[in-house]
């Protein structure tokens, strides 16, 4: 007996279960892509102005869903002044440390793929309004480092915090 094979399309693989009802709400929104180690510097260097969302586990920071809404009326804000890009938790953690912020979930402002500056945490509307209009205008910068401890060969034990 010949072997027979199922030729029907092989179905669309799921989106991760990581990705947040309201973060899918917001990419769809936006028409914001998943940003990953494979897109992330293509879709950064792109000119302009550019919007990173970076997510953590909504049940570790309860924030990510609160600024997925938020995002979209920012960009409604600003309209057509930047794109947004979003970073889902395994991404975003591993990209985070490029751009030196403290507090989950943060946005990003990238301007023709260089670091602008970050907003992190949850704030006031009217902090992201003030912060975004400034961040649009500010010429990019070197990004922040996280603050690790360095010590010389001749540490004296005086340190500089």
């Amino acid at each position: 007996m010949p072997l027979e094979f199922d030729t029907a399309p092989a179905p669309a693989a799921p989106p991760p279960a990581a990705i947040h009802p309201l973060v899918a709400r917001t990419m769809q929104l936006l028409a914001a892509p998943a940003l990953e180690a494979d897109n992330f510097a293509e879709w950064t260097q792109a000119p302009g102005h550019a919007l990173l969302v970076f997510t953590e586990d909504p049940e570790r920071y309860r924030e990510t869903p609160d600024l997925a809404v938020i995002v979209p009326e920012i960009a409604a804000a600003f309209p057509g002044r930047f794109r947004v890009g979003v970073l889902l938790p395994v991404p975003a953690r591993a990209l985070s440390v490029q751009y030196g912020f403290r507090r989950w979930p943060a946005l990003v402002l990238l301007r023709d793929g260089k670091y602008v500056g970050a907003i992190d945490g949850l704030r006031n509307w009217d902090e992201y309004l003030s912060e975004v209009a400034r961040l649009l205008e500010a010429e990019p910068t070197r990004p922040p480092s996280i603050g690790i401890a360095v010590a010389s060969g001749n540490d004296t034990g005086s340190h500089c915090h």
